[in-house]
């Protein structure tokens, strides 16, 4: 009996089968969060084929793993759990979470995906369509939005930055008005609708007649599977200013002339609204000596004196500076003793195993005595300032003979034995 039942599918005149698409399935009214006791509406439009069978199933329903009896178009469901839909021959549709709360307050979110440049719409519903008052909603935890009474949030161009996770808060009057009350979070993500674009070289195309040759350029990019038919529009730049302004076709072509500056193009797509635009990257090339070499585009190498041995770049440390000691250069595979002497200096007499004193052995002794002035002067100055200062406390401490002048070098009178100063006296 069973072998009655089986299918029979028409075949196009080209001898192979229909390739089937996967069904669509969608949600009325399109939110995935509902009260408990609430019942929504699933509807499962496929691709049928032309069949011919003695007992048509035109729907095959799944929650989770288990098949449900119904075999209609639509079903009412109120259970929660994740719901698919098959028709005959063709692969299972993509899967719709129902959830079922028992909150005061729940947010709904559509069901289907949100796609860059459509209204993203979202609902804060009271139990049972209370109305909710100093409504909030938030957008990874900071809000977004206020409103007096119940509305719905919209967005009206959505873009990739509004996914996240999304809340809720207000007050009911139940019946008299509540504390503020919270949702629980929902996660939104908002669907690429295409790539950024890519710009590629073609090929050359050569000069034929009044027509100019150059070299074809391509915006390529690709757009999501459920939006494989959305039309874009494509423009084309050179540096900011726009060689070739929104059309349908995707290449363009670089006259002559600018071939030389081929990398400063670059292009973008959009859709016709121009809710979405993206752009390409700068034009990149292939490296010298491939087919596609148009321009030139290496990169000139460093000189060699810019470069340390070893390819090491120079170290700009100050090097210590040398008072004394003459330069000498190594020069090697000579017979000499291999050492040259710079101008005005040469090797010192004494035996040839005295190592040449260091620059700071043949300072050390130069130094020193400049050092035992500084602090000799440095002592009669303070004694000077002390003096000076006793002075101008107590002025008849220090009587001034009125037969004698002191000069101001007699204060640098030290005790006798210092050959530095001496006391001067009229």
């Amino acid at each position: 009996m069973w072998e009655l039942t089986a299918l029979l599918l028409l075949v196009p005149s080209s001898g192979q089968a229909a390739t089937l698409e996967k069904p669509i399935l969608s949600l009325h009214p399109p939110w995935t969060t509902i009260f408990k006791g609430e019942r929504v509406t699933l509807r499962c439009d496929g691709y049928h084929p032309l069949l011919l069978e003695l007992r048509p199933i035109s729907t095959l329903w799944y929650l989770g793993h288990l098949l449900l009896p119904s075999h209609k178009k639509s079903i009412e469901v109120q259970t929660p759990g994740v719901y698919r839909c098959q028709t005959r021959g063709a692969p299972v549709s993509d899967p719709i979470h129902l959830s079922v709360s028992n909150d005061w307050l729940i947010l709904q979110v559509p069901y289907a995906a949100v796609f860059e440049g459509e209204p993203l719409v979202m609902r804060c519903r009271g139990w049972y369509d209370k109305v909710v008052y100093k409504l909030h909603y938030y957008h990874d935890g900071q809000p977004v939005r206020y409103f007096h009474s119940s509305a719905n949030y919209t967005v009206p161009q959505a873009r990739a930055s509004d996914s996240g996770r999304y809340q809720c808060s207000g007050t009911m009057r139940i019946p008299v008005e509540s504390a503020p009350m919270f949702s629980a979070k929902v996660a939104v993500t908002v669907q690429e609708l295409f790539q950024a674009p890519v710009l590629r070289v073609m090929g050359r195309v050569e000069a034929r007649g009044a027509a100019l040759g150059g070299v074809v350029l391509r915006c390529e990019t690709l757009l999501h599977p459920q939006k494989r038919d959305t039309p874009l529009q494509f423009a084309f730049y050179k540096y900011s200013r726009a060689v070739r302004r929104f059309d349908w076709g995707a290449e363009y072509t670089v006259p002559e002339p600018d071939v030389e500056e081929l990398e400063s193009h670059w292009c973008e797509a959009a859709t016709t609204t121009r809710s979405v635009r993206k752009r390409s990257p700068w034009l990149q090339l292939p490296g010298r000596g491939s087919p596609l070499d148009v321009a030139s585009t290496t990169v000139p190498v460093p000189q060699a004196a810019a470069l340390a041995p070893g390819n090491k770049p120079l170290s700009f440390r100050k090097p210590p500076l040398s008072r004394s000691v003459p330069s000498v250069t190594s020069v090697p595979n000579t017979p000499s003793a291999g050492l040259l002497f710079a101008a005005g200096g040469g090797p010192t007499a004494g035996p040839p195993a005295c190592a040449p004193l260091t620059p700071l052995e043949q300072t050390t002794g130069a130094l020193k005595p400049d050092v035992d002035l500084l602090l000799r002067e440095m002592q009669l100055l303070k004694d000077l300032l002390s003096r000076v200062v006793l002075e101008l406390k107590e002025p008849q401490a220090f009587p001034e003979p009125r037969d004698t002048l002191e000069t101001p070098a007699s204060h640098f009178a030290v005790s006798q034995g210092t050959p530095e100063t001496a006391a001067v006296e009229s």
